[in-house]
């Protein structure tokens, strides 16, 4: 059945029931037949009333003027119930409304929909969208024009630019984002698709220009995604394994553990860490970092997460699990962090320096550091009413088999 038939029959059916809505009333109106007897039987006792009143009369029991007053009151409802003709029109009337609604309704909604309808839309191969290249040249054309008459407008440059780069008009795209700089600047995920399409116009190549952009990208938001894996593609080009592990490791965390592109990204981070560790060896220095460096990484922290069975109901397989490692004074920010799920427990964990925040500081540079493990109940790192959680205190660097247990929640 095509889609114009149906939509016609679902119309056609909802008409009918509307009909019969409607009609009805109308159309069972009071039979005059029965209304004519009803007439009959009151006019009967109309009359046995009039002449027992007469007869009370004549009898000197009822005066003139209470006999009077008695007549007209019967006249007044006989008048009230009873009136054939009335009925009668009642009936036909109705009838004759009913029949010209059976007829008017289907055509008046006929002929509206053949006014103000769109039948074609009814088929699905008619409503799909067909842009042309010349149309998609044309709107790009009219927001040209657009810009040129208001060069400030920094949104449309950036709409611009996003719009050369699907069409891979790398540099066209990069002007259109060298002009929308006051919003650019600004924005770390603006910044790093700035970068990308820089790099696409060198080559492939982020030496330059398209660093800057991205550690400028960086500092405004250490956690950009698009900014960590690009950084880590500028590291691996410069030939800096150690770099890029330290920016795709911070870029793990936040993608769906067990999906592809984390089974892929930590796969690349595998094997960055041991071509760093392998050029460590030859040179004492990994991609040019001083000795100490490369030997400060072997101080990480392992050990294991688990749940207490008191509180291990309240958690969902579904709900997400972070891990950090932090200073045990100044600052909140993590040393380190890891994110999962709950359906992971018992997981196990290892923190070293290539996973700090770029820019921040490191596990090593610390005596001793603290480690909490989190069921987020409200989906985001920060603590909330709810949260399970557990931590230790004084973990050395370098220190192994360490049992972190959630056994607490947030108030």
């Amino acid at each position: 059945m095509s889609a114009t038939t149906a939509f016609i029959l679902a119309a056609a059916l909802l008409v009918l029931v509307i009909l019969a809505i409607l009609l009805l009333p109308l159309w069972r109106a009071p039979r005059v037949s029965s209304a004519i007897d009803r007439r009959e039987a009151n006019l009967d006792i109309f009359r046995d009333q009039l002449s027992e009143l007469e007869r009370e009369r004549s009898a000197g029991s009822l005066a003139e003027a209470d006999f009077e007053q008695a007549k007209s009151e019967l006249q007044r409802r006989l008048l009230e119930e009873v009136q054939p003709e009335a009925v009668a029109q009642q009936a036909i009337g109705g009838r004759k409304t009913a029949l010209a609604l059976l007829i008017v309704i289907p055509l008046a909604a006929t002929a509206g929909y053949a006014i103000l309808g769109r039948p074609e839309a009814l088929e699905p191969l008619q409503t799909q969208a067909r842009v042309s290249p010349q149309q998609i040249e044309a709107m790009l054309g009219k927001l040209v024009e657009k810009l040129k008459a208001n060069p400030d407008d920094s949104k449309g440059w950036v709409m611009l630019a996003r719009s050369y780069k699907v069409l891979g008009r790398f540099a066209e795209s990069a002007e259109a984002y060298s002009h929308g700089a006051a919003l650019v600047d600004a924005e770390p995920v603006l910044l790093a698709d700035y970068a990308e399409v820089l790099a696409q116009t060198q080559g492939g190549s982020f030496e330059g220009k398209p660093e800057q952009l991205i550690a400028r990208a960086l500092k405004i938001d250490p956690d950009e995604p698009q900014a960590l894996f690009l950084a880590g593609a500028a590291a691996s080009e410069r030939k800096d394994f150690s770099a890029v592990a330290e920016y795709w490791g911070r870029l793990q965390p936040q993608l769906e553990p067990g999906s592809e592109e984390a089974q892929t990204l930590a796969a690349a981070v595998t094997k960055a860490r041991e071509i760093a560790a392998r050029m460590d060896e030859k040179t004492g220095a990994g991609s040019g970092k001083p000795a100490k460096e490369a030997a400060a990484s072997k101080e990480a922290i392992s050990g294991e997460v688990t749940i207490s069975g008191k509180i291990a109901a309240q958690a969902r397989p579904d709900d997400l699990l972070f891990v950090f490692a932090r200073a045990e004074e100044g600052s909140r920010m993590p040393l380190a962090v890891m994110r999962t799920r709950v359906a992971e427990l018992p997981l196990t964990f290892r923190f070293d320096d290539s996973m700090a925040l770029p820019g921040g500081k490191k596990i090593s540079e610390f005596r001793t550091v603290s480690l909490e493990a989190r069921v987020a109940k409200a989906g985001k790192a920060q603590s909330s009413s709810g949260d399970l959680f557990g931590s230790i205190k004084g973990v050395k660097p370098g220190s192994k088999n360490n049992k972190l247990v959630i056994d607490q929640v947030q108030p």
